[in-house]
C-alpha cells in the first residue's frame, strides 16, 4: 500500500520540478535575449512529456480513466501554482493557460498508459526524445507575431465635439462587464495628456494605478489622434507577453449629425502558440478598445 502511494507521489512530484526547472533554465539561463518568449513547446510538448513521466511512476497501479484524468488536472494545478511562485506568472495569464496545461497533460498521461502498457522501451524512448528535440529546436528558433485590432462606434455628435474626449477624458465611473476585468484584470479608466500637438504626452490610467506612457506622434485636429506606447506597466501579466505599440483614433464625419471613431491599437506577441494566445489578445485589446470608446461616445452625446 505505501509503495503505492509512493509512486501515485511521485507522479506528482518528479515532473512538476522536471519540468518548471527545464523552462526556468530555458528562459532565465539559456534564453535570457529573448525577453521572455514563451514557446509554443512550454505549453504543448512540456506538458504531454510531463504526462508521459506521470504515467511511468503510475504505470502498475492500475489507475481507471477517470482517476488519471484527476490525477492529470491535479498535475496541471500544481505546475500553475509553481508557475506563479517559481516563475513569476501573473494570475490572469495564468487562468487564460490554464486549459492548455490541463488539456495536454491529460493528454500526455493517456499517451504514457499507451506507451508502458505495450512495453515497447526502445519505442518509447524514441518517442520521448522526438518530443524533447521539437523542444528544444522550438525554443531557439525565431519567433515574431504582431497583429492590430480596430473597432468603431457610431456618435450622435460632430468631430469637434467629441475631439476632446478623445485626446484625454475623465475618470470612467461605469461598471465593467468584461469578464476579465471583473476577475481581476486592470481596465482602462482615464487619460491625461501635456498638451495639445505632435510630441505631446499623454498617460493611460488603468483601474490598478498602472500607467501606459504615450506620445503623440499624429495630431490632426478633429480626425487623427495617434500615439506611440513609450513605456508600458511592469506588470506579470504583460511583462515578455505582450507589447503594446502604437494606439490611434480616427473620426468621420458621417454627414448626417453622427460621427464614426475608430480605434486601434498594434502589437506585438510573445507568447505562442499564436492561434490561441492571439485569440486572448484580440478580445482584451477589443474590451480596453469598446470601454474608452463607449465612454467617449456617453461624454460627446450628453
Amino acid at each position: 500500500m505505501k509503495a503505492s502511494v509512493d509512486k501515485e507521489f511521485l507522479g506528482f512530484l518528479v515532473p512538476n520540478i522536471l519540468i518548471i526547472s527545464i523552462i526556468g533554465i530555458n528562459r532565465f539561463v539559456l534564453q535570457p535575449q529573448s525577453g521572455g518568449i514563451l514557446v509554443f513547446s512550454e505549453f504543448i510538448i512540456l506538458p504531454i512529456l510531463m504526462g508521459i513521466l506521470a504515467a511511468w511512476y503510475w504505470r502498475d497501479l492500475k489507475f481507471s480513466s477517470k482517476k488519471l484524468i484527476w490525477n492529470s488536472i491535479l498535475n496541471g494545478f500544481f505546475a500553475i501554482v509553481l508557475s506563479f511562485f517559481f516563475l513569476g506568472e501573473g494570475t490572469i495569464c495564468l487562468l487564460i493557460v490554464s486549459p492548455l496545461i490541463f488539456a495536454f497533460v491529460t493528454t500526455g498521461t493517456f499517451i504514457g498508459k499507451v506507451m508502458f502498457k505495450k512495453n515497447k522501451q526502445t519505442l518509447n524512448i524514441s518517442f520521448v526524445s522526438l518530443l524533447f528535440a521539437v523542444f528544444v529546436v522550438d525554443s531557439i528558433s525565431d519567433h515574431r507575431y504582431e497583429n492590430m485590432v480596430s473597432d468603431e462606434v457610431i456618435i450622435k455628435a460632430s468631430p469637434e465635439k467629441i475631439w476632446k474626449h478623445v485626446v484625454a477624458f475623465n475618470k470612467i465611473n461605469k461598471p465593467n462587464n468584461y469578464w476579465l476585468f471583473k476577475v481581476g484584470m486592470p481596465s482602462p479608466m482615464q487619460t491625461t495628456v501635456s498638451g495639445y500637438k505632435n510630441g505631446a504626452g499623454r498617460k493611460c490610467i488603468f483601474s490598478n494605478g498602472y500607467t501606459f506612457d504615450e506620445k503623440i506622434v499624429t495630431y490632426e485636429e478633429n480626425k487623427n489622434l495617434t500615439f506611440d506606447i513609450v513605456n508600458q506597466p511592469k506588470d506579470p501579466e504583460i511583462m515578455g507577453h505582450i507589447d503594446i505599440e502604437r494606439g490611434q483614433f480616427l473620426l468621420y464625419n458621417n454627414g448626417d449629425g453622427t460621427t464614426t471613431l475608430i480605434g486601434n491599437s498594434w502589437y506585438k506577441l510573445h507568447v505562442f502558440p499564436t492561434w490561441y494566445y492571439d485569440l486572448w489578445a484580440e478580445s482584451i485589446t477589443r474590451n480596453v478598445h469598446l470601454r474608452v470608446m463607449e465612454h467617449i461616445k456617453n461624454l460627446s452625446e450628453e
